[in-house]
């Protein structure tokens, strides 16, 4: 029964991520013979594919709070690869990733399509960075990131490092915090958490042969960034995530535009 549950998830998996690809070709085609950017159009059918692939993985997802009328910079506490269809399919939103996504076979050429702007750990580029964030924001476009840096096992926030929110003080933007928490039987999953030494496929086989799980997201009050500093944002940031994450009251669902 396990054997043929994998077996169907995989099929169903791979049928989405081929269908993006050609999606992902199509829009690409279309750019180069329009020759501008369709990043509007890229969002929206990003955000339908993420919805697609999220349901192609053994979750069932609840939703609470409201979804921002205004474009915003979104931060988010990170578990696994799997917070990006999650939360991408809410609505049109591009990401930060680090380089490395960028190298990964399929997934990496469907992110770079999909806007996601890649940051290489280390490597002193947080002000070019920076500067893209701040022009994705000011043309009015929604995007995500995850301060702490890295996944981790979903039972702490790490800390929220503040450079990469200058740009949302800089563009004159609030920030939308995020909570995402996976359970299993009403405790932390121990199946989804994506740290460690773990790779992608070793990974995807564990999560695809396990039954399905929870998901809480919790879209949180929006922070204005107006007269506050980076760092204050960060830390602000943080602790309402972290309080968010312990919280235990039930979710509603919420509506996506």
């Amino acid at each position: 029964m396990a054997k043929l549950r994998l077996s169907l998830r995989l099929f169903h998996l791979a049928l989405v991520i081929a269908f993006g690809a050609l999606l992902a070709g199509v829009v690409s085609l279309c750019e180069r013979v329009a020759r501008h950017d369709l990043m509007p159009l890229r969002q929206r059918l990003t955000r339908w594919f993420l919805a697609r692939l999220g349901g192609a993985l053994p979750f069932r997802v609840t939703v609470a709070g409201e979804l921002p009328a205004q474009p915003m910079l979104w931060v988010a506490n990170h578990v696994s690869w799997t917070d990006i269809p999650l939360l991408g399919a809410l609505q049109p939103i591009s990401f930060l990733s680090k380089a490395e996504v960028r190298a990964w076979p399929v997934a990496g050429w469907l992110a770079h399509k999909a806007g996601t702007l890649f940051i290489r750990r280390g490597s002193g580029d947080s002000n070019l960075i920076g500067q893209q964030i701040g022009r994705h924001l000011q043309q009015g476009h929604n995007l995500l990131i995850f301060p702490e840096g890295t996944t981790t096992d979903g039972l702490a926030v790490r800390t929220f490092h503040g450079r990469l929110l200058s740009s949302a003080i800089d563009s004159g933007v609030a920030l939308q915090p995020v909570a995402i928490r996976y359970l299993r039987a009403g405790q932390p999953c121990p199946v989804a958490p994506f740290i460690g030494d773990d790779d992608m496929l070793s990974h995807l086989l564990r999560l695809l042969s396990s039954p399905a799980g929870e998901v809480e997201i919790r879209l949180l009050e929006p922070i204005p960034s107006a007269a506050r500093s980076r760092n204050e944002l960060a830390r602000h940031s943080q602790a309402i995530i972290a309080s968010a994450l312990q919280a235990d009251l039930p979710l509603g669902q919420a509506e996506a535009a």
